[in-house]
Formats: C-alpha cells, structure tokens, sequence
C-alpha cells in the first residue's frame, strides 16, 4: 500500500517501522485541514472553532475505542506513551504504601520498566522484573505468575516486544493478578500497529499506544477503565477538567494531532486488522526465513511466525549492528541497531557488549521488493 504512504515514495525500503511509521495519506490531510480551515483553536468556548475541537477530541475516542474495542470514556491522548506512562505511575504510585509489590518483565520497552521503578522507589515499594526464555525470546507465564502475590498491586506487561517481536500470551498473567486484587498495564505499543486488539476480551485495567507507530502523527495514547481513571490522584493544574479522560490529558491538547489519529485509526478499521496482519505475514515470512537460510546471520527469538509480530533482530557474525545498519543504509535501506531501549533484553541474551541486535520490521509500505534488496545486502556482508 505505498501509494497511501507520501513519506514513502523516496526509494528507501523503511524498515524501521518498529521505532515509528510513515503517515498514511488521510491523516497528512486531516491535520492539513484542521491548521488551515479557521477551526484550529482551543477547546471549551462558546465559538464554532472550540466547539469543533470538543468534537474532534470526543469523535478521535470513539474512533480509537472502536479500534481497541475499548470504552471510549476511558481514552486519553498525549505527547507519547513514556510521558503519558510516567503521568500515570505517578499517579499510581500516590496510591501504593511500602512493601507493596510492582511485577513488571525484562521483555520490555524501558518506557515499562523504569517508569515503575521510579514509581515503587518513591514510596518504598517493591519492583521486580520476571525474566523471559531466552532460547525463543518470549515470557513464560509462570515465570511471572510466580512473582504475583498478596502484596502485589500491579502487573506491567509487553503486549510484544519491541525489540524481538515476540507477543506473549497474557491471559494467565492477567488473571492470576486479578486473582490477587492486582491491577494490570499493558504496553501495546509494539503490537498494536500488527494485530487486532480486543481491551474489553484482554480484561487488562490500562493499556497504552503510540499511534505514530500505526501511521498517525507523533503522539500518544492510553486507556485506562474509567472508574480506575477516575479515582487515581492525577498531578494536573486546579482548573482543569477533573471528570472523565481528560484528567490525564495536562495542558491543551495537540489537536491537529489528534485529527490525525483519527484518520489514521480510520484507515486500520477500513483496511481490517485481521486482513493486515495476513498481509504483513506473507511478507514477514520470506524475510524471517530468509534471514534465517543466511550462514552467519543469527535472529534473535521466536524462529516460526506463531506468537509474534513481523519484527526481527539479527546479528551478521564479524560485524557489528552499526556497521550492519551503515551498510544498509548506504544502500538506502533503513533499519535500526543497538538496545532500542530494550535494555533489559539485550541485556538478559549477553548483548549489551556486542552492541545489540539489527532491527527491521514489516510495515504496509514494504513490499517483495525491499525485503529481496535487505537480504542480498546482509547475504553480502555476512559473506566477506
């Protein structure tokens, strides 16, 4: 689907789609349009152009809720998913008391790790992190179920991970949380741009989302039930909105961002997340297994395509992932290399000396094309 995409139409193969994504064309056109048709203003007035931005924020969280299928009434949208996670275990942690317990996992994004750490360490309470398999680089649900006890007020987890793909199965987790009267938060920032997301059939208590991962602007989102939301002791000035998901959303909102969401979240229930998730598979599979057939080249994690997302991190023996990463980029493909802030999985598979993995992921804009191009270049390298 290139032809959606402008930012796309300049001859790179972009595989760096796990760290943000090209913006789809409707969404390039509903922040246009909010900036330059006289309704870009601030919302709360009287006049026709607030009026319009109070619709725009409530009409974005149906949207978006129907895209999660989530109760709107719990939507609220920011700069990006670490400063909103920060705002919320702030929040969170008003509520905790020393002793209480945080169970988070080392397949994190370090937005899900160090966020909670600074929110037990205020008060005193407990953090521990669950470690994964690492022969397939994805959490086994007793080894975190193992850690979830009486004392244990929250349960963060990797919807997927950013830097492996691997999408962990969260149901028992979630439900031996519950069982204890702990509450679960969910990063789904790296699944959510790949599969079908159902919030209310998850049964998790917050969830958050980069849309500029799923072809909307730069920006963030967060869910969280709205009585949850409503109840947690939100740093914000006195006079904002203090009912509903506002509560969360400090300062005036980026509006011509959240028109772009809109779309963008349009576009994914157009397209049908089942019928994209297929259509990414059928590239990802030639990609993975022909990293794989490599001699040389080691990919990191799941080795089939269950239990994952199109995203794969590999090495080329001999040479590390920057000179991997230079390599492809001087033949304009672009990936990423090192940690991607998944410190804690590098860490745990003895990477964090060799410079971490290469990473390159599946977006709508690739095509047979680029994934040919990636893989003669790494057969190259890992050649000489």
């Amino acid at each position: 689907m290139r032809h959606r995409f402008p930012g796309a139409q300049d001859g790179w193969a972009r595989f760096d789609g796990p760290a943000g994504t090209q913006v789809v064309d409707t969404a390039i056109t509903a922040m246009t349009q909010w900036l330059t048709d006289g309704r870009n203003g601030c919302g709360g007035g009287h006049f026709a152009a607030a009026q319009a931005a109070d619709a725009l924020v409530d009409r974005t969280r149906a949207t978006v809720g129907r895209l999660f299928s989530a109760d709107p009434a719990g939507i609220t949208f920011g700069p990006n998913m670490t400063t909103l996670t920060f705002a919320f275990s702030r929040a969170v942690a008003s509520t905790l008391s020393p002793g209480d317990r945080i169970v988070g996992t080392r397949l994190d994004h370090d937005a899900n790790v160090s966020t909670w750490m600074r929110a037990a360490a205020t008060v005193g309470a407990e953090h521990v992190l669950a470690g994964f398999d690492p022969a397939v680089g994805t959490l086994v649900p007793d080894d975190v179920i193992s850690l979830i006890d009486e004392r244990t007020r929250w349960v963060t987890l990797p919807g997927a991970s950013n830097l492996l793909g691997s999408a962990p199965d969260l149901g028992p987790i979630i439900e031996a949380a519950h069982a204890v009267g702990a509450r679960v938060f969910i990063d789904a920032v790296a699944l959510a741009p790949h599969k079908r997301i159902d919030i209310e059939a998850l049964g998790c208590d917050a969830l958050v989302s980069s849309p500029y991962k799923w072809y909307a602007p730069h920006s963030g989102m967060l869910w969280c039930r709205p009585d949850l939301l409503q109840s947690l002791p939100v740093f914000k000035v006195r006079p904002s909105y203090d009912q509903g998901p506002s509560r969360f959303e400090t300062g005036m909102p980026n509006f011509e961002a959240i028109a772009g969401i809109e779309a963008a979240a349009r576009f994914l229930l157009e397209e049908g997340m089942d019928q994209l998730e297929a259509d990414e598979t059928a590239l990802f599979e030639p990609l993975l297994t022909g990293l794989q057939a490599i001699q040389g080249v080691t990919v990191w994690g799941l080795q089939g395509l269950e239990g994952r997302t199109p995203t794969a991190a590999f090495t080329v023996a001999g040479h590390s992932p920057d000179a991997v990463a230079r390599a492809l980029a001087a033949e304009k493909i672009a990936v990423w290399d090192g940690h991607n802030y998944a410190i804690e999985v590098v860490g745990q598979l003895g990477l964090a000396e060799t410079g971490g993995v290469v990473r390159a992921g599946i977006s709508r804009y690739i095509d047979e094309d680029d994934v040919r191009r990636l893989l003669d270049v790494v057969a190259r390298l890992a050649a000489a």
